[in-house]
C-alpha cells in the first residue's frame, strides 16, 4: 500500500508593494486578526528585547573590502556536515495554521524550495511526519531539525524524539530558555485564546505537569538526551559564554545563540550584542547560530562575521506565511538570500568564509568588535 501524498499547498499571489521584510511585515498586520498578531508579533513584558533585537544589527555598521577579486562568488556555507546553498534557516515557532490554514506545510514547502532549512517546533500545529514528506520532496532542499521541549514525562519526550529520527529530521533541537512563559502583557490584553482545531497535534498524549517546573531541563537532561538518540543535538537559547561552555565540554553539536525572540525574559541582552563573547568562548570547533530580528541581507552578513555559521529567521516568515502562503514564506526567504549576496559582494566577499569580523564595527567611532 503506496504512502499518501502530502497536498501541495495552492500557489496565491502575492500582494503588490511587498518589497522587504518590513513591508511584509506591514501588510500581516492589516491581515491578520487582534487575536493572531498579539500572538506572534509580541514580545515579554515591556518587550525591550524585542525591540533591542532589531537596533542591535542596525548599530553595527559595515567596513567594506574593495577591489577584491569576486569571479565565482556563492552564498554556500558548511554545517553538521552539509554544505548549505545559503546560510538560512526558518527558525521553530508554534501554531502556523494561526498564520494561515496551510501553515507548517506551507512553511515547508516553501523553505525546501529557496533551498533553506527548517526547524519544527514542538508546537507544531500540523504532524511532524507530515512536515517532513513535504519538506523531503525538494532534492535541494536546506537541513530539516525539530525543535524540542522536554516533557513532564521523560518517557514522551524520548519516544517525541525518536519519533522525529524515524520520519527523517536531521537534528533535536533543544529549547533551554524557556523553563517557565514569559508575562506577555500584549497578549493578555488581546485576551489571546487559541481558535478551535488548532492545537499542538505532535503533544497529545503528553503527560500533564504536576508543578510549572517539572519539564525544566537540566544539563543530565542533555546528556540524557544525546544519549539516546543518534542525532545530534543543538541546545537552542544560549547567551552565557559560561553555558556554551559548559555546552562544548558536554559535547552538543552547535548552538542558537537566541533569547526567545525577546517573547519570554525581558531586558535579556540582543543576540546581535551576545553572538561574539559566545564564538569567543567556544571557538571555531562549535558551530553558532543566531536568531532574533534579522530583518534584511546585512543583518545575515554581520551575524556571519561575528561569529555565526548560519541564523534563524521567525517572525518575517510568519509574515509572509499570513499574506500569501508559501508564495509568501518563499519571497520572504528570497529578499534576504538576495540581499545577503549584494552585501556578500559589496563587502568584497567572493565567499561566506571570507567574511571577517573587522569588517563589522559597532558604531563609527569605535574600535572592531
Amino acid at each position: 500500500m503506496s504512502t499518501p501524498r502530502t497536498p501541495v499547498p495552492a500557489v496565491e499571489p502575492l500582494p503588490r508593494g511587498l518589497v522587504t521584510l518590513a513591508d511584509h511585515e506591514a501588510h500581516a498586520r492589516t491581515h491578520l486578526d487582534a487575536n493572531a498578531w498579539a500572538y506572534f508579533s509580541g514580545g515579554a513584558a515591556d518587550e525591550i528585547t524585542l525591540r533591542a533585537n532589531c537596533a542591535a544589527w542596525d548599530n553595527l555598521q559595515l567596513l567594506p573590502r574593495v577591489l577584491r577579486p569576486l569571479s565565482g562568488a556563492h552564498t554556500q556555507v558548511q554545517l553538521l556536515g552539509r554544505t548549505l546553498a545559503h546560510p538560512m534557516l526558518v527558525a521553530p515557532m508554534a501554531w502556523q495554521t494561526l498564520a494561515h490554514a496551510d501553515g507548517e506545510l506551507a512553511m515547508a514547502h516553501a523553505a525546501a524550495a529557496q533551498a533553506a532549512g527548517l526547524v519544527l517546533s514542538t508546537q507544531a500545529s500540523l504532524p511532524l511526519d507530515a512536515v517532513a514528506q513535504a519538506f523531503g520532496a525538494y532534492p535541494e532542499r536546506g537541513p530539516l531539525w525539530f525543535q524540542l521541549y522536554m516533557q513532564a514525562g521523560r518517557s514522551f519526550t524520548r519516544d517525541l524524539a525518536l519519533r522525529a529520527q524515524d520520519a527523517g529530521y536531521e537534528a533535536l533541537v533543544l529549547t533551554v530558555d524557556a523553563p517557565v512563559s514569559g508575562s506577555r502583557d500584549r497578549e493578555r490584553r488581546a485576551g489571546f485564546v487559541l481558535p478551535q482545531g488548532i492545537a499542538s497535534v505532535n503533544l497529545a498524549g503528553a503527560p500533564a505537569p504536576t508543578s510549572p517546573l517539572d519539564a525544566a531541563a537540566t544539563w543530565a537532561d542533555v546528556e540524557w538526551l544525546c544519549s539516546l538518540t543518534r542525532l545530534p543535538v543543538i541546545l537552542k537559547g544560549v547567551l552565557h559564554p559560561d553555558d556554551a561552555r559548559e555546552a562544548a565540554r558536554m559535547g552538543v553539536a552547535a548552538l542558537v545563540v537566541s533569547n526567545h525572540g525577546g517573547r519570554v525574559l525581558d531586558t535579556t541582552i540582543a543576540t546581535a550584542r551576545a553572538l561574539p563573547a559566545i564564538s569567543d568562548a567556544v571557538g571555531p570547533g562549535l558551530p553558532l547560530l543566531v536568531d532574533g530580528g534579522i530583518r534584511r541581507g546585512t543583518d545575515v552578513f554581520k551575524a556571519l562575521a561575528m561569529g555565526a555559521s548560519a541564523v534563524l529567521v521567525g517572525r518575517p516568515c510568519l509574515w509572509g506565511l499570513a499574506n500569501a502562503g508559501a508564495v509568501g514564506v518563499a519571497h520572504v526567504l528570497r529578499l534576504l538570500r538576495d540581499e545577503f549576496e549584494m552585501a556578500l559582494l559589496l563587502c568584497g566577499c567572493r565567499e561566506p568564509a571570507a567574511i571577517s569580523r573587522d569588517m563589522v564595527i559597532a558604531n563609527a567611532m569605535d574600535s572592531h568588535l
